[in-house]
């Protein structure tokens, strides 16, 4: 995986909008927890990748120091050989001399090189030393953003949970409402004051036949004495 790629999503991940993401899901607890899960998993990848980059970096600046110490190096040797082929060649020893003159434009040749790669070993080292700092600022911000997301889940749960309750507490309201026992004694008040009426009603037919019966009586009694006054007059 190469360090642009790693950067970019390190950026992109980073920057995602969870808010937009929630009102954008159906099921918001469930949308949090793949979040979850797919940040956990980019946070390990992205890890891997920063940790070989770091490791890379590190072999550069060793690489770097070396070269720069094999100049120093090298640059000790040339000044030793050109001493030496100095002092032979005060001697009277010309040719002992330049063995070691030459010895000394190789250490310097050798020193030369090692400066080079040093050289050019310095602008990737800078490079790669900013590349490795944005990728750890964009861990960071994927780590915040993994505790905001589980912060956030957490909360979405626990109101989860209160509105459950609510609901279920509703429901057995308007379940209490629907099966309200006062309901239920009013119908029954309502059966035992229609059978009062019926008994009502019969007491007044029954009443009333009575009436009748002795209203026939009495007329049966008017007869008789009709009856009784006209064998009197009959006399």
């Amino acid at each position: 995986m190469s360090k642009q790629t790693v950067l970019g999503r390190v950026t992109q991940l980073a920057k995602a909008n969870i808010n937009a993401l929630l009102d954008q899901a159906e099921d918001p607890q469930k949308m949090l927890d793949q979040l979850i899960r797919d940040y956990a998993n980019n946070i390990a990848d992205a890890e891997e990748a920063v940790a070989a980059t770091i490791g890379n970096l590190r072999l550069m600046e060793q690489d770097h120091q070396e070269d720069v110490e094999a100049a120093k190096e090298w640059g000790g040797k040339a000044l030793a050989a050109s001493r030496k082929a100095d002092g032979l060649r005060s001697g009277g020893q010309a040719a002992e001399a330049d063995r070691f003159d030459n010895l000394a434009k190789v250490a310097l040749g050798r020193q030369l090189q090692a400066e080079k790669e040093a050289r050019t070993a310095e602008p990737t080292i800078a490079a790669q030393t900013e590349v490795v700092a944005k990728l750890r600022t964009g861990l960071d911000q994927m780590r915040a953003k993994l505790g905001e997301l589980e912060a956030k889940r957490d909360e979405l749960v626990a109101r989860a949970r209160s509105a459950q309750a609510q609901n279920t507490m509703m429901d057995a309201v308007k379940n209490v409402d629907v099966l309200d026992p006062t309901s239920e004694l009013s119908r029954f008040e309502d059966k035992v004051r229609r059978e009062e009426a019926r008994a009502l009603g019969k007491q007044e037919l029954a009443a009333s036949s009575l009436d009748a019966q002795f209203e026939q009586l009495d007329a049966l009694g008017d007869d008789a004495e009709i009856e009784a006054r006209l064998a009197a007059l009959k006399k």
